[in-house]
């Protein structure tokens, strides 16, 4: 191991991941660690790429388009149609994080007018049976 590689376990301390997912993203051709017998090292550039995928999954993004992003950095465009593309693809997910929090925040309201509707008829209940008492 070097300054620039990283173990499994290194990795999975730097990064608040299990094993068990770096191999999944390997196996899914999302990192490519170096492979000496059964010992993963992890470079640089499999570090930027994780960093980007946990990123890209917390905004939620597909596994497959995350992987289609990352290989755009090698067209050789300064990065450019990788952007653009990242650009487009935030864009629509944007798009439907707000659309999501529009239906959450009305079916919100929805819930907060029944329970308060329940809240009245509680209290109403309990009146009349101590009126009836």
């Amino acid at each position: 191991m070097t300054e620039d590689t990283l173990t499994i376990r290194e990795m999975c301390d730097a990064f608040e991941v299990t094993p068990r997912t770096l191999r999944f993203y390997e196996a899914k051709e999302l990192l490519f660690p170096i492979r000496i017998g059964q010992k993963r090292l992890f470079t640089r550039r499999d570090r930027a790429r994780l960093k980007l995928i946990l990123r890209g999954k917390r905004f939620g993004f597909s596994l497959e388009e995350i992987r289609q992003l990352l290989d755009l950095y090698y067209i050789g465009d300064q990065q450019k149609t990788q952007i653009e593309k990242t650009y487009e693809i935030a864009q629509a997910r944007l798009d439907d994080m707000k659309k999501q929090r529009a239906e959450l925040d009305e079916a919100i309201a929805e819930l907060e007018q029944q329970m308060q509707w329940g809240h009245q008829m509680i209290a109403s209940l309990n009146d009349d049976m101590k009126a009836a008492e």
